[in-house]
């Protein structure tokens, strides 16, 4: 078992546009303790986006590793990486990513199926979090049928219904307005005190990246650890 929630190794991810090659993630290193919260904030087009996705294993990197509680899940075929992302991970989008189709429950308990544990019963989880996050009377609503706060409400309960270890977010207030925003910052934070989780978090808004233990900052595809609370350093350091 690691000592580490979450741990990068030199990752690297280009892309071709053009004749030129774009590099998005440059040599990315970070460790991340279990129970941590850390922030990562930067301009649009830095890279911080893409890294967040590779952390979460919703894309491959060129080059380099991610390892998720002593798991390299770089080395991890689709089905094993599948399995391995449902028992440990949730993600929630920027913009919430429901499946039109999918009634609020259906989207909720997604992950449930793609997880495929039978020995795991979900029920308690999903009547706390549907309590919690004020979903009792929406669950058989289409996400059109929703308001954005709501849709993103759901969004959070299926990132959360499988009650993962570390939790990876991308702007998750981004296409909210204050009210709302403060609303589901508030929930989101409740709910992962209650179940110890580790969050990553990509966001452009400082107040919310004040809160978290360390802030890192992403530049041309480059981290440094701008602020670390737990340690008083509120200094910009070099590269990570």
């Amino acid at each position: 078992m690691s000592e580490y929630m979450l741990q990068t190794e030199s990752v690297i991810k280009t892309y071709r546009q053009y004749d030129s090659v774009i590099t998005a993630v440059n040599r990315v290193s970070i460790k991340v303790e279990k129970g941590e919260f850390i922030a990562i904030i930067g301009t649009s087009g830095s890279g911080k986006s893409t890294f967040l996705h590779i952390c979460a294993g919703l894309d491959k990197a060129n080059a380099g590793h991610v390892i998720i509680d002593g798991t390299d899940i770089t080395k991890l075929g689709p089905d094993a990486l599948g399995r391995f992302r449902g028992e440990k991970m949730g993600f929630i989008y920027q913009r919430h990513n429901l499946i039109p189709q999918f009634t609020a429950l259906e989207n909720i308990l997604l992950p449930t199926v793609m997880c495929n544990k039978p020995d795991m019963s979900y029920q308690e989880s999903l009547r706390k979090l549907v309590e919690s996050l004020n979903l009792t009377e929406r669950l058989h609503h289409l996400p059109s049928e929703l308001s954005g706060g709501q849709a993103q409400r759901v969004a959070i309960a299926r990132a959360l219904i499988n009650n993962p270890q570390i939790l990876f977010a991308d702007e998750p207030t981004g296409n909210l307005d204050r009210a709302n925003a403060d609303e589901v910052l508030e929930l989101l934070f409740r709910l992962r005190a209650d179940l110890g989780q580790t969050l990553v978090m990509v966001t452009h808004d400082l107040a919310i990246a004040d809160q978290a233990d360390r802030i890192f900052r992403m530049e041309n595809g480059s981290l440094t650890l701008e602020r670390d609370y737990i340690k008083g350093n509120k200094k910009t350091i070099d590269t990570y």
